[in-house]
């Protein structure tokens, strides 16, 4: 198995973690190892979501919808049309 040490983890996180390992009744190390757990498993269960990300894109731009492919291909089109009558 692996090791990870945690530096300069702060006073408050160590306090609050003893205390939630002595309620589940296990071990710091135990508890430390089975929050890590279950928030990598946590990871995995999330499914795409397709509404969460325009939202998340339309917040990127100001609230406004992206432009769409098609209409940056046409723009850069009409922008190399213009360039050859140069």
């Amino acid at each position: 198995m692996a090791t990870l040490n945690i530096r300069k983890l702060p006073e408050k996180v160590h306090a609050r973690l003893r205390v939630r390992a002595a309620k589940a009744g296990r071990s710091m190390e135990a508890e430390a190892r089975h929050i890590l757990t279950t928030a990598v498993a946590d990871e995995r269960k999330q499914t795409f979501d397709p509404a969460a990300l325009q939202d998340f894109v339309a917040d990127l731009f100001g609230g406004k919808p992206p432009p769409l492919t098609d209409d940056l291909i046409a723009e850069r089109r009409r922008e190399a049309a213009r360039e050859r009558r140069r």
